[in-house]
């Protein structure tokens, strides 16, 4: 299956420019099968009767397409035909946010203490506004407790959690307000339908009348949820019910989006639909904080933190990564690689 996609698979390199633009430009534009950020170039399947010279008038400055060798997925995806050519649609219903480059999520030596047990030990990060920041780490790290004391769920035991200008500490309410967070597991009300989640979830956030009504209606054309309203949430397939839980996190247009592990579980087309909205909500302004699990997926993000035995032990750009790991030896490396590299480097140096 992989070779049906040989010589159509390529690495568009060199990008100084917005990548999620660019490769909205290209989803839409209909040239593409596939197409996924990697890092700081653009991963695309061309459609078949397609060459990388029918992608010239798209490229600007020193950008170049290069070839690359074909993934499973790449096949998986043009075999059931391709991603969408249309933008999702739900950036379209977001009012765009004035980008100032400010500080809007940051944390200061924050500590979690279970008993005798660390859960998260001094992390500090500081999150720019428009910015996808990426959690990555292996299951216990201290992810999802850090995620929980950002969204004021969970208080730090010391350090200091600041969101959108306001201290989780002290005004944890006003923050919430400003932060949308879909949580690791489904946590919505399985004994509700598909209607009354959409409806519990914009009254506990405030929405009311005529506003209410349209935000609903929005929703349920944005995820195609006509088919599914009178469903209990306990009934839907999983890929629908992360779908609800995205949509409800998003009732009242928060400024600040916490996504921990938004796909997992779900299928490749599906992964494609939502960071299809989350790169369309960045680009509106919003600011993304996100934990996965996939390589690939943390490719898409402008920063990443490595969470690894409660301690942050890294972070930076995809690429400053990769590059550490290219620093021990290793050819062309993944983030895959990086990652491996940096926890194992850890781990000696601790030893």
């Amino acid at each position: 299956m992989t070779e049906r996609v040989q010589d159509r698979v390529f690495l568009i390199v060199g990008i100084i420019r917005n990548r999620r633009d660019l490769l909205s430009k290209l989803i839409t534009e209909g040239h593409v099968s596939d197409g996924v950020i990697q890092g700081s170039a653009i991963r695309i399947v061309l459609k078949k009767g397609k060459t990388p010279d029918s992608l010239n008038s798209f490229l600007e400055g020193n950008e170049k397409i290069i070839p690359a060798s074909p993934r499973f997925e790449d096949a998986f995806i043009d075999e059931l035909g391709g991603i969408p050519e249309e933008n999702a649609p739900l950036a379209q219903n977001v009012a765009r946010i004035p980008q100032d480059n400010k500080i809007v999520v940051e944390t200061k030596h924050l500590v979690k203490k279970y008993g005798s047990f660390t859960a998260v030990d001094d992390i500090s990060f500081k999150i720019k506004r428009g910015e996808i920041f990426g959690l990555l780490g292996p299951n216990g790290a201290g992810k999802s407790t850090t995620f929980k004391m950002m969204c004021g769920l969970v208080s730090p035991t010391s350090g200091t959690a600041i969101v959108a200008g306001y201290d989780l500490r002290h005004s944890s309410s006003l923050a919430r307000s400003k932060i949308g967070y879909m949580a690791q597991k489904f946590s919505l009300y399985g004994n509700l339908s598909v209607r009354q989640n959409l409806e519990f979830f914009s009254g506990i956030y405030n929405l009311k009348g005529e506003m209410r009504r349209e935000k609903i209606k929005d929703m349920i054309e944005i995820f195609s949820f006509e088919p599914y309203l009178r469903l209990n949430a306990d009934e839907l397939s999983l890929g629908y019910k992360q779908r609800l839980a995205l949509a409800c996190s998003l009732m009242h247009s928060p400024e600040i989006l916490f996504l921990d592990e938004p796909t997992s579980g779900v299928d490749p087309l599906t992964r494609r639909e939502f960071w299809d909205h989350i790169n369309g909500l960045v680009d509106k302004g919003v600011t993304i904080l996100v934990t996965t699990h996939f390589m690939d997926e943390a490719e898409y993000c402008d920063r990443i933190g490595l969470i690894y035995r409660g301690k942050m032990i890294e972070s930076g750009t995809p690429e400053e990564l990769k590059e550490i790991a290219a620093h021990k030896g290793i050819e062309n490396p993944t983030l895959e690689d990086a990652f491996i590299t940096l926890v194992e480097g850890y781990d000696s140096k601790d030893e």
